[in-house]
């Protein structure tokens, strides 16, 4: 049977997912009412879904939410709603949910501030929040430039300290932080996003050329095993809504 595109991406978030999941398990309560902002499929929303009261998942992307719900269906999880939806402007009352988790989007935020204004604002006082992004790494190099390459709706990496220090200006509370390196081969990140083949080829170019002295690019280049990877930084936040 041929190994689709949808199945390979599968494969690689699996075990990123199931972490996440480890990390969030002390946050779970059986009557939480969840929002997963910017969900893609409702990755998050579909592993949860069976340990909650109910989850709602937006996104901008109608295909996205179409396939989530078609894969919710598919699995029998029936208490998670899929609903287009703005970030910037989330199109709920204050204090409506006792859960929010966002993965991997706040790096594709104009404006991340303004977003995480409005997860707090929806959480019920003391609800949890969970935040899951890559992050700038130190070192030199500019990542995003091959960010946005590979992928146009990238804006910009914020360090996990930044980003722990937008939910404090929330006026969250951050109680929990996990962070990890996780290296990824080029030729599956690309074919991840679909990037066109010229952009493809130009990243392959550079960060070849960062292996043979080039300038660094901040996406750490090696070979492994014979093939072009590169290393992401992330980070998991825990926090609670005031």
């Amino acid at each position: 049977m041929a190994v689709t595109h949808e199945d390979k991406v599968a494969w690689e978030v699996t075990e990123a997912l199931g972490r996440l999941m480890d990390f969030t398990e002390p946050e779970l309560d059986p009557e939480d009412i969840v929002l997963e902002v910017a969900c893609w499929t409702g990755l998050v929303a579909r592993a949860i879904g069976r340990r909650v009261r109910h989850v709602t998942a937006i996104d901008a992307s109608p295909a996205m939410l179409e396939e989530g719900k078609r894969r919710a269906d598919r699995d029998g999880i029936t208490n998670v709603t899929f609903a287009r939806g703005d970030a910037a402007d989330l199109a709920y009352l204050d204090r409506s949910f006792t859960l929010v988790v966002s993965r991997f989007s706040l790096h594709h935020f104009g404006d991340p501030l303004g977003a995480l204004r409005e997860m707090v604002r929806v959480s019920r006082p003391g609800a949890s929040l969970i935040i899951a992004d890559i992050v700038r790494p130190d070192g030199p190099g500019d990542p995003d430039v091959i960010e946005r390459l590979r992928d146009p709706s990238h804006a910009a990496l914020l360090t996990a300290d930044q980003i722990a220090e937008l939910l404090a200006e929330t006026g969250a509370e951050v109680r929990r932080r996990e962070s990890f390196e996780v290296v990824r081969p080029v030729d599956q990140w690309l074919e991840q996003s679909r990037t066109p083949q010229e952009a493809g080829e130009r990243i392959r170019a550079e960060l070849t050329a960062e292996l043979d002295g080039g300038p660094p690019s901040g996406l750490r280049p090696e070979l492994v095993a014979g093939e072009l990877s590169f290393t992401h930084s992330h980070v998991f936040l825990a926090a609670t809504a005031s």
